[in-house]
């Protein structure tokens, strides 16, 4: 699903930008990342909003799920 956004969310600001990088996650003091993820930020406040396809790809990353990253990996 595609998500076209606007404003932020938490600031109404007007100036937020669709950005790719990559991102990192920490998730019980074990760092992760997801390389080359496409979401949304907010320069005036940090405020990040992730689409379905973005989502999909952090838990696919994260230890938290690993049946996720065992069903990504077939």
């Amino acid at each position: 699903m595609t998500i076209k956004v606007t404003n932020c969310p938490t600031c109404a600001g007007g100036r937020i930008r669709k950005v790719r990088r990559n991102w990192k996650g920490i998730y019980r003091c074990q760092t992760y990342v997801v390389p080359a993820l496409e979401f949304y930020e907010c320069p005036d406040c940090g405020e990040e909003v992730y689409d379905h396809d973005a989502m999909r790809r952090i838990e696919a990353r994260c230890p938290a799920y690993p049946k996720l990253r065992t069903a990504a990996a077939r």
